[in-house]
């Protein structure tokens, strides 16, 4: 009798109820086993390697921090430092006090501010006539697809392999006489705007962000009965926001610190942004003073990255614009 309740105890039947078999738990993979890397699971189980591998990693974010923010924390500084601090201790933390003053006299005796209202000028519509240029263009290219759009985009590509420089003086030129207006642009901010506007870069950009939309919502919207305009306002944009970012931070990036075209064009001091006024006015005042001049036209770059980082960051690989 003993043996066959034994035998009923071992086969997993108690009291007519069969016994379900015991799973063996698995442990949880720690993150490092399921990443690929050069250390295998079993080496990230050492001791030592895994605190000397992130040590590593600590030390490299330092210098990394270091590198990338020292520049800017200097500059900081030494806005609100004396000059003679500056030149004899240029590392040393206020040896004596903050100079507040430069911040004033940068903005108002020296006229930054209106060098800093033009910059923002020159960035604004240079923005705009880029956007406007690479989504038309990029929606033509990508969805309406005209007849001869290859020829039209292999146009596109080929101006990239044009330098920059060897179109200065035809592009000077047309800004001098342009065609159908008969009157100079030199002295305008139209002068920037119209040639930031033609960018093959962002239209190549666009456009390929453009092909990978599914085109079975826009057969959707033609089947709806919306026109060629109302599938790009109400549809294609909506869905591009990533993209828009990434073109909408290059663009105003660019046109803030471009130097060379925008002292061609615009010769008046009265017009001149930040990137062309500072450098004439490096010999004419205190280097203190101008260190608060180059402190503040780096607040605009800063607080753009600051707060479009999270949208920069996602669209840098272009990845899925549609969710679903």
């Amino acid at each position: 009798m003993n043996v066959l309740t034994d035998e009923i105890e071992n086969s997993g039947v108690a009291g007519g109820s069969p016994k379900r078999p015991r799973r063996r738990r698995r442990d949880k993979p720690s993150p490092e086993s399921t990443d690929r890397s050069i250390l295998s699971p079993s080496d990230w189980r050492r001791r030592n390697i895994r605190w000397t591998n992130r040590t590593l990693h600590i030390v490299l974010l330092i210098v990394l921090i270091l590198v990338g923010l020292g520049p800017l924390l200097w500059l900081a500084k030494s806005a609100i430092t004396p000059t003679i601090d500056t030149l004899q201790t240029p590392m040393a933390l206020f040896p004596h006090g903050v100079d507040w003053a430069n911040l004033s006299t940068a903005w108002s005796t020296v006229h930054i501010d209106v060098q800093f209202m033009n910059t923002i000028w020159v960035a604004a519509g240079s923005w705009f006539c880029q956007i406007v240029v690479a989504t038309t263009a990029g929606y033509a290219l990508s969805v309406l697809r005209p007849k001869y759009g290859n020829v039209l985009y292999g146009l596109v590509l080929g101006t990239l392999f044009v330098p920059a420089v060897v179109l200065l003086v035809p592009l000077y030129l047309t800004i001098l006489n342009p065609p159908l207006i008969g009157t100079s642009l030199i002295n305008s901010f139209w002068a920037v705007w119209l040639p930031a506007g033609a960018n093959a870069f962002n239209v190549v950009l666009v456009k390929r962000f453009f092909d990978a939309l599914p085109r079975e919502v826009f057969e959707a919207a033609r089947t709806d009965g919306a026109g060629p305009f109302r599938l790009f306002w109400s549809i294609v944009l909506p869905m591009s926001k990533p993209i828009l970012g990434v073109v909408s931070v290059f663009a105003i990036i660019a046109a803030w610190k471009d130097y060379l075209w925008p002292s061609l064009v615009l010769r008046d001091p009265g017009l001149q942004p930040l990137s062309v006024r500072l450098p004439l006015l490096q010999s004419a005042i205190e280097l203190d003073v101008f260190l608060a001049a180059l402190a503040i036209s780096t607040l605009i770059p800063i607080a753009l990255f600051l707060v479009f980082q999270g949208l920069f960051l996602r669209s840098a690989g272009l990845g899925g614009a549609v969710k679903g």
